[in-house]
């Protein structure tokens, strides 16, 4: 009899370089934390797997190279002369500068403010300062015109109500106009030297999903998730670390993982080999090459050019498991 001969489609042929790959970086597949219920009912949380070795290369990596954060971060923005109520409240609006802006931007409409608001950088100067003027020195960041409105009701807020300084409670801080949980715990951190939380931003959100260490759709999510198990005496650095890491290596579009130890050492299971753009577009072509229509795979994969790598990895992740497609 003629032996039955297997399709090809049914027995994929897994080239052994794919093989090891896929092999690789299931190695590396991180251990989120988990929730562990005891028998009197107390739950304990036990930490991701090799986290602390993931926070020691990168505390490394991020002496390397000086990031944006480091030199014009909210802890960078005050003047070194103003007195201690003034630091604080320049910190303050700073961090109010910040939502939706780069560092350096942000940084240079605080120095216009410091060298251009009648009388200097304080309250009284902000109370008494027209908004056009002060819309005017700010206009370079993202939303200035909804800013120029929660600076000057801040003002009032602070002259009326906290004495002319600014809260000293996560409470008063988010009562303040634009101000949100995570300005608010980097501003308890940066100006009153209280860590009562994490101050989580989009790079610790994203970062720290990449990493495995959690599963959240949110920063408030993320939050919570690294306050049941991060020691306390890491909850101010984490975002200082985690921001210049996301601005130097770990960028949102394009990661740099050939240049990231974590990748090297395996330690990140969402780590790309090679070129992330070129990779993603071959296997989003595959994926939607059966079933579709020519002008349907060329719209695949120019979204999967524009898309963040994190899309691609998902996609690259998927082929190599399943073998060839």
């Amino acid at each position: 009899t003629t032996p039955v001969r297997q399709s090809p489609r049914k027995a994929p042929k897994i080239e052994p370089e794919l093989a090891n790959e896929t092999e690789s970086k299931q190695k590396a597949r991180q251990q989120p934390a988990k929730r562990i219920k005891g028998p009197n009912g107390t739950m304990t949380v036990n930490p991701p797997t090799d986290w602390e070795k993931v926070y020691a290369i990168t505390t490394e990596m991020r002496k390397r190279v000086v990031a944006a954060v480091d030199t014009m971060g909210c802890e960078e923005a005050a003047e070194e002369h103003a007195s201690p109520r003034d630091k604080r409240l320049q910190t303050l609006i700073s961090l109010m500068l910040s939502s939706q802006t780069k560092d350096p931007v942000t940084f240079a409409a605080m120095r216009n403010l410091q060298q251009n608001l009648p009388g200097g950088f304080n309250l009284e100067s902000l109370l008494e300062v027209e908004p056009t003027v002060l819309n005017n020195l700010i206009h370079k960041v993202g939303f200035h015109n909804n800013k120029t409105k929660y600076i000057k009701n801040t003002a009032i807020i602070l002259r009326d109500q906290f004495d002319g300084d600014i809260p000293n409670t996560i409470e008063g801080m988010i009562s303040l106009p634009g101000v949100g949980p995570k300005m608010a715990y980097l501003c308890m951190s940066a100006a009153w030297g209280r860590d009562e939380g994490i101050g989580v931003d989009v790079h610790v959100h994203r970062i720290t999903n990449l990493w495995g260490w959690h599963k959240t759709s949110t920063p408030e999510q993320t939050r919570a998730e690294l306050e049941s198990w991060l020691p306390r005496d890491k909850w101010h650095h984490i975002n200082h670390l985690l921001v210049g890491f996301g601005q130097t290596i770990c960028l949102p579009v394009g990661r740099r993982c050939d240049e990231c130890d974590l990748a090297n050492e395996k330690l990140c299971p969402s780590r790309v080999r090679g070129s992330p753009k070129k990779r993603t577009t071959k296997k989003e072509v595959a994926v939607k090459l059966e079933g579709c229509e020519p002008n349907e795979q060329i719209g695949g994969v120019e979204e999967a050019k524009i898309e963040q790598d994190d899309v691609g990895i998902k996609i690259e992740i998927e082929n190599e498991e399943v073998g060839n497609v």
